[in-house]
């Protein structure tokens, strides 16, 4: 037998320990990074913490925001774990994690919406109070004592110094406990907006047309629902306050829209245009007798702050945004060119 063939045997098991050698460091590897990532207790301070997922976020949006608050270690890991073991999509919500809970047991958490102990209630500005009110009707976490009430009942029970709600709710994003009662909800988005209301009077420019807030509350329903661009809050705000100021009527489509009510159809006629209701504002003066939306912070601000230009006039360009004018009849060239480029998107061609 030659020296080769004795060592063969030898040769065999060297290689067997090696490969046995890499198995378990690949194991001891994947064990510690296991521990250090998945295995591994999610930190908070104290016995509980809550995590607030956003409506629309994602599993990964929200490994990488725990990443880079040191929360997990090896968020690819975590990565690769979620699209392997948990389905679905992340569930918007509060989250309860408790002491010694491990990044999996968090990440199985939310992907449960029942676990949620927050009920997310979203306030969109520019909606109306009709709108948020059916929500809640519809909300299966929401206490049910007063919004099916008939209207008048519902306000008393609210005891606000007011007969409708619309304006009067603080629009945003915002969690209660599961079961809290409408009536609880209610008064708290009635005191936010109240108080930013407040605010905003207090430190309102000199001169403006408003017999109180609650007139400048009317406005800044106006303003929300005539634009969505932050930046031309104000100058609208300046068209209408100076509307007022020289009597010249609102003549603004989205009171006589709210006006409608149900009987609106998507598109305003002439004949609406010259039905009177308290809200069409082509056929009274002032303002309408209450806002006609849920505006914003912002739009509260700009009725209280209108631009000091001296425009009363502006239209839509077709592209985004609004002209605005001082005279009549730059005005109505800005219709014209409005119309021009309505008819040029209408034929498909670049206006």
């Amino acid at each position: 037998m030659s020296k080769m063939e004795k060592k063969r045997p030898e040769s065999k098991k060297t290689r067997k320990f090696f490969w046995l050698t890499i198995l378990c460091i690949i194991i001891a590897g994947c064990w510690g990074i296991y521990g250090v990532s998945l295995g591994r207790q999610y930190p908070i301070e104290g016995q509980k913490q809550f995590i607030s997922i956003n409506q629309g976020e994602t599993y990964t949006g929200l490994i990488d925001r725990l990443a880079q608050q040191n929360k997990i270690e090896f968020p690819t890991v975590v990565k690769i774990y979620r699209k392997l073991m948990v389905h679905g999509t992340l569930k918007a919500g509060v989250y309860e994690v408790e002491k010694g809970m491990t990044v999996i047991e968090v990440l199985d958490l939310m992907s449960n919406a029942e676990n949620s102990q927050m009920n997310k209630i979203m306030v969109i500005d520019g909606t109306t109070s009709k709108q948020l009110l059916d929500r809640l009707r519809q909300d299966p976490y929401v206490t049910k004592t007063i919004v099916n009430l008939p209207y008048d009942e519902m306000m008393a029970e609210l005891g606000i110094p007011y007969k409708n709600l619309e304006g009067l709710l603080a629009p945003n994003t915002y969690f209660f406990n599961k079961g809290e009662t409408d009536k609880k909800i209610l008064l708290n988005l009635y005191h936010r907006q109240m108080e930013a209301l407040d605010r905003a009077w207090e430190n309102r420019a000199p001169n403006l047309p408003y017999k109180n807030k609650y007139d400048a509350l009317i406005m800044a329903s106006i303003i929300k629902k005539e634009t969505s661009l932050d930046t031309e809050l104000n100058e609208v705000s300046g068209v209408f306050v100076r509307r007022l100021q020289q009597n010249m009527r609102l003549q603004t489509d989205p009171t006589v829209i709210y006006g409608l009510g149900d009987q609106y159809t998507g598109s305003i006629s002439k004949q609406d245009l010259r039905t009177p209701t308290p809200y069409n504002t082509y056929t009274i003066n002032g303002l309408p007798p209450t806002p006609i939306a849920l505006p914003d912070t912002k739009s509260i601000e700009a009725a209280m702050h209108p631009d000091n230009s001296k425009n009363v006039y502006f239209v839509a360009t077709g592209n985004g945004g609004h002209k605005f004018s001082e005279t009549l009849s730059e005005h109505n060239a800005a219709v014209q060119n409005y119309l021009s480029v309505l008819k040029a998107k209408k034929n498909g061609a670049t206006p």
